[in-house]
């Protein structure tokens, strides 16, 4: 259950925040902090859970000439009459670089406020797409893999992309450095329709500003699998809606035995300047 959100989050973290750039169009990212609320959307199984709830935090910042920072924290509170209450409280910091071929990352867990051995690496891609990863913590090691994984900002580009393009699925393999730092999943996203800015009633107050109402949005659902195993069950699903400008709403995290959702309750834009490059 820690790996589950522990990557969830890791993966949520940067999907919410982290966007690039196209050729045509340059995706221009908006700075910014939210706060997304979670509770039990559903829950069903021998592991379900009776009730939940917690908060999603993240800052972003930067631009695609300096890379793009994050801190993120996420914690769950988990009630179930099997195995009483459990807290897990995840806290990430990330770099990407601009172009997508570097990330820095490093992440804590606690669970019942005991501290799980932390991840902390720095991962590069390759010309040919071979990813290398080094490792810091839990101990001096390395990682490779081949087959053109890309990190959450390229993943994130390209779904942009596809929902400008009016494409409807994306399937891509992703390292985001979540769990132990050595996982890449096989992700397949499904995409909705465009929704016009201004679409779209009783939204929250957070995205009625004119920073986000200006944008236009998809929903997107996200599935990832366990790299190489040719499972047909995700082993988590991740769904929201996605605005061309980096902001994210409406999230549903999907576990399987039960999904929660995160509504958002503050969002602080910060102004944007032009980088000095393009990319």
């Amino acid at each position: 259950m820690r790996s589950l959100l522990m990557a969830t989050g890791l993966s949520i973290a940067m999907l919410v925040s982290a966007a690039a750039e196209t050729s045509k169009n340059p995706v221009q990212l908006v700075p910014h902090r939210a706060v997304y609320d979670l509770s039990l959307l559903r829950s069903e199984g021998s592991r379900g859970v009776e009730a939940a709830r917690g908060r999603i935090a993240m800052d972003f910042g930067g631009n695609a000439c300096e890379g793009y920072t994050l801190t993120y924290r996420q914690v769950t509170v988990l009630d179930s009459t099997e195995s009483g209450s459990r807290t897990v409280d995840t806290r990430t910091a990330t770099y990407e670089a601009g172009d997508g071929l570097s990330m820095r990352f490093k992440s804590t867990s606690t669970m019942q406020g005991l501290t799980r051995e932390g991840v902390d690496g720095d991962a590069k891609l390759s010309p040919d797409g071979t990813l290398d990863v080094r490792f810091k913590q839990p101990k001096d090691a390395t990682f490779a893999a081949d087959g053109q994984p890309i990190f959450p900002t390229e993943h994130l580009k390209r779904l942009i992309e596809a929902g400008r393009e009016g494409r409807r699925t994306l399937a891509v393999r992703v390292y985001d450095g979540s769990d132990d730092g050595k996982k890449i999943y096989d992700t397949l996203a499904l995409i909705g329709n465009r929704i016009e800015p201004g679409a779209g009633a009783g939204l929250e107050e957070a995205v009625r500003q004119d920073a986000v109402a200006s944008s236009p949005r998809w929903p997107v659902t996200i599935s990832y699998f366990t790299d190489g195993t040719g499972d047909q069950t995700p082993v988590y699903t991740i769904s929201f809606e996605l605005y061309e400008n980096g902001i994210s709403r409406a999230l549903k995290l999907d576990y399987g035995d039960f999904a929660l959702k995160g509504d958002l309750q503050s969002l602080q834009v910060q102004p944007t300047a032009a980088p000095a490059c393009q990319r």
